[in-house]
């Protein structure tokens, strides 16, 4: 049986001259007049013959090919055409060779209308782009195991742990969006990866803030009427985030009540729920001295194009020497609220924008605290103003 399959010896394909040569079995060397030469396999599955190529002579050896004919010989003998499983296989291969990088572009594009300005800021893709692509943006998805994922977080591990953390949470995020395409992935790979690394050592930096006290003193210094004096007077008596702040526009304020849009609230899975500010009288005021500096709709615009940045409210308090910074306002509030006053905890964190309490709690709730949270702002702006050193009380409604 050896002897009629192996009918080609290693010297005879050598120097057989131009022609068609068979092995057995169906294996046949084809050698062409122009030097070149091919193994095809000739099989007969469900009474159809099917051919297909198995490499050049110049590539695959006597022996390879003999091996490989006797490999495709078996799935004929199952019944299965060859030919048509090849290139199943190949697509199969193909499928499981998309990059990383390529996934994680499909899987931000997938995600940008749950993002905030359709992720334009990019800090949802940065974490990737800066500390993960770089090794392996060019490795297909479904060869990335645990090992790959420790090997390129570790240096960040401990160091930047907050950055760490997000970009092990985008490479999960990239990995079940590869499954969901069909991709043969370890989902489980930067569960693994976290066992790896071991427990982050680093502690969380708060935005430094100003003590609550001292926040009067620096109001008032506020005063020479500029576009960031009047910016950070306004974030001081809102207790909003700077973003929302920076891009605010005239048509949002309606009387007293500055109605932020749900998109530009940080950490709502809802953006479509928008949020109510209740103005101060002195907030009122700041926001007509800051008229006449409106352009194309908004309240701060930056002195070329566009609206003032969060760089430049910080750089005015980094030349003063400050470490507070303006974002630092909130926490001021919120520690005012705590010590100096009786407010209601769901009535103090909606101030901030907070999203409070369970789904079911939520559900049945439904006020926003507006009238407390208008007499909250006056009394704040009252401290600011330095008029009051007396605890506020509040009823509880």
């Amino acid at each position: 049986m050896t002897r009629a399959l192996h009918r080609l010896s290693a010297a005879k394909v050598r120097s057989a001259p131009p022609g068609k040569y068979a092995d057995g079995g169906g294996l046949w060397l084809n050698k062409r007049p122009d030097g070149g030469a091919q193994w095809f396999l000739r099989v007969t599955v469900h009474g159809r013959r099917r051919e297909m190529g198995l490499g050049s002579l110049h590539h695959v050896s006597l022996k390879e090919a003999r091996e490989e004919a006797e490999k495709w010989r078996a799935i004929a003998r199952k019944g299965v055409d060859p030919v048509k499983e090849r290139q199943r296989l190949a697509r199969v291969a193909a499928r499981n060779m998309h990059l990383l990088r390529d996934i994680a572009q499909d899987a931000f594009e997938s995600r940008k209308a749950d993002l905030k300005d359709d992720g334009k800021a990019g800090r949802w893709f940065s974490p990737l782009e800066l500390y993960v692509l770089p090794k392996l943006g060019g490795v297909p998805v479904s060869q990335i195991d645990q090992q790959d994922i420790r090997d390129t977080l570790r240096p960040i591990w401990h160091s930047k742990a907050d950055t760490a953390r997000k970009a092990m949470n985008r490479l999960g995020i990239c990995l079940k969006h590869a499954a969901a395409l069909g991709l043969d992935v370890d989902l489980q790979a930067t569960e693994k990866a976290k066992a790896l690394l071991g427990r982050q050592k680093h502690k969380v930096q708060h935005v430094p803030a100003l003590p609550w006290r001292e926040v009067p003193a620096f109001y008032a210094s506020l005063s020479d009427g500029t576009i960031t004096h009047l910016a950070l007077r306004l974030l001081i008596l809102t207790a909003v985030r700077s973003r929302p702040l920076r891009f605010l526009r005239l048509d949002q304020i309606e009387g007293d009540v500055w109605t932020v849009p749900g998109e530009m609230q940080k950490g709502r899975r809802d953006r479509t729920a928008d949020l109510a500010v209740p103005l101060s009288t002195e907030a009122m005021a700041v926001v007509a001295q800051a008229r006449p500096f409106a352009r194309d709709g908004f309240l701060f615009p930056s002195v070329r194009k566009g609206v003032i940045s969060d760089a430049t409210m910080a750089r005015l308090m980094e030349r003063r020497g400050m470490e507070a910074r303006p974002h630092g306002f909130r926490s001021s509030f919120r520690d005012w609220c705590a010590e100096a006053t009786d407010t209601p905890r769901e009535v103090a964190e909606t101030a901030l924008g907070h999203v409070v309490g369970g789904s079911v709690e939520r559900a049945y709730r439904r006020t926003d605290f507006l009238e407390q949270r208008r007499v909250l702002m006056e009394r704040w702006a009252d401290h600011v103003r330095g008029k009051d050193g007396q605890v506020v009380r509040l009823a509880h409604r």
